[in-house]
């Protein structure tokens, strides 16, 4: 009886784990053996494998449609205003009355009486159209001509030193001095009637000017609203050098 105890033997249960991993095992090796001599057999059960697990995402619901808005009435247009008039504006009665003009009686247009106011020339001192004494200007007979331009320097030259005597102290006691005459210019461009208006230190000097001014500068006269020539004053100054 001891021998049959000492050589019993108790069967062994396998646990779970260790069973799932000989069929892991197991096979994976079928897989390979078949991916090595059937691999268009073990790609087709692989689609098939993926297809049964392939999940498609739902698509997204679609969005509402736009609620429908009716536009606001922009109402019809409003009724015209009324038409603006102005309001009447008179000038006040004025207080005062004015004072109205008097109506004269007409004069006569006829006749020669010189009480009637028909004379075409009174005998007084107011009526004459034109006179003959020297103020009468424009139709006189006398020298009251109105010029209305200033008489030019056209023609001749004070510019000779000979024509001065050399003063005493020589020419340079001159030098830097003027004369200033003033003439007459007549309707004929002559100068006349020389006056010596600023003098210089040499009195002689001054008397030539005056006398080489009236003979050898010509002029063009002056005139008057009319056109006419009319005598006028002109200045000259002669400065030495």
């Amino acid at each position: 009886m001891a021998s049959e105890q000492a050589y019993s033997v108790q069967p062994r249960r396998l646990r779970w784990p260790v069973v799932a991993a000989l069929v892991v095992l197991h096979a994976a090796a079928l897989y390979g053996l078949a991916r090595a001599f059937a691999p268009d057999m073990t790609a087709s059960v692989e689609r098939q494998v993926v297809a049964a697990f392939d999940i498609t995402a739902p698509e997204p619901p679609a969005p509402p449609p736009p609620e429908n808005r009716s536009e606001p009435d922009e109402g019809a247009a409003g009724a015209p205003g009324r038409e603006a008039v102005a309001k009447p504006v008179a000038a006040p009665v004025p207080q005062r009355r004015l004072r109205e003009d008097v109506v004269l009686p007409r004069a006569s247009s006829t006749g020669t009486a010189t009480q009637s106011g028909g004379a075409a020339a009174g005998e007084g001192t107011g009526a004459a159209g034109s006179g003959s004494g020297t103020g009468s200007g424009n139709a006189g007979s006398g020298r009251g001509g109105v010029a209305v331009s200033k008489p030019v320097h056209i023609s001749g030259s004070i510019d000779n030193a000979r024509d001065y005597p050399v003063p005493p102290g020589g020419r340079a006691a001159r030098r830097g001095t003027q004369v200033i005459v003033r003439v007459t210019v007549t309707p004929e461009g002559r100068a006349r009637d020389c006056v010596i208006v600023r003098p210089s230190p040499d009195p002689q000097a001054d008397s030539i000017t005056c006398r080489l001014v009236e003979s050898r500068l010509g002029f063009r006269p002056a005139m008057d609203a009319k056109g006419n020539s009319v005598p006028a004053p002109f200045y000259w100054r002669q400065q030495w050098f």
